[in-house]
C-alpha cells in the first residue's frame, strides 16, 4: 500500500505525510529527525553557541566551511574522513558522544577539543590550515 501511495504523490512533503498515515494505520509510530541534524545553518548556530569568541568562531567556521561545507555527514571519498570537521577515522568522534554520526554538537565538541589540543585554539588550527590546506 505504501509504495502505491508514494507513487501517486508527487511532492516529498505529501509523500512523507502519506508514509506517516500508512504507518499510523499499521499501528507504527514515526518520529521526526532531530532538528539539529537538519541544516548547515543549525550546525553553525550550535557552533556559535559553543564558541562565543568571535575570532575563534570565525576560524572554526572557516575550517568547517572548507572541510565539509557544514555538512554533518560529509565523507571524503578518498580518505574516509567524516563529518563537519572531517575526523579520520570518523569513529574518533565517538569519544565526544555516541551520536557522533548525526549530531553536529557532538562533532563540533570533538573538533573544538582537537583544535585546542593540537593547535592551541581554532585560530591556531586555521593558521595551520591556511598554509597546508589541511589540519
Amino acid at each position: 500500500m505504501t509504495v502505491t501511495l508514494l507513487r501517486r504523490i508527487a511532492s516529498p512533503k505529501k509523500a512523507l505525510t502519506g508514509v506517516a498515515l500508512a504507518a499510523a494505520t499499521a499501528g507504527m509510530a514515526m518520529t521526526a529527525a532531530p532538528a539539529h541534524a537538519a541544516t548547515s545553518s543549525g550546525a553553525q548556530t550550535i557552533a556559535h553557541q559553543m564558541i562565543p569568541d568571535a575570532a575563534q568562531y570565525a576560524a572554526f567556521s572557516n575550517i568547517v566551511s572548507h572541510e565539509s561545507g557544514w555538512n554533518v555527514s560529509a565523507t571524503n571519498a578518498s580518505s574516509g574522513a567524516y563529518g563537519l570537521v572531517q575526523a579520520l577515522p570518523g569513529a574518533k568522534m565517538a569519544s565526544a558522544g555516541p551520536d557522533w554520526k548525526t549530531n553536529p554538537a557532538t562533532q563540533i565538541r570533538w573538533g573544538l577539543d582537537y583544535m585546542n589540543s593540537r593547535y592551541g585554539s581554532p585560530v591556531g588550527a586555521w593558521n595551520f590550515w591556511q598554509t597546508h590546506h589541511w589540519y
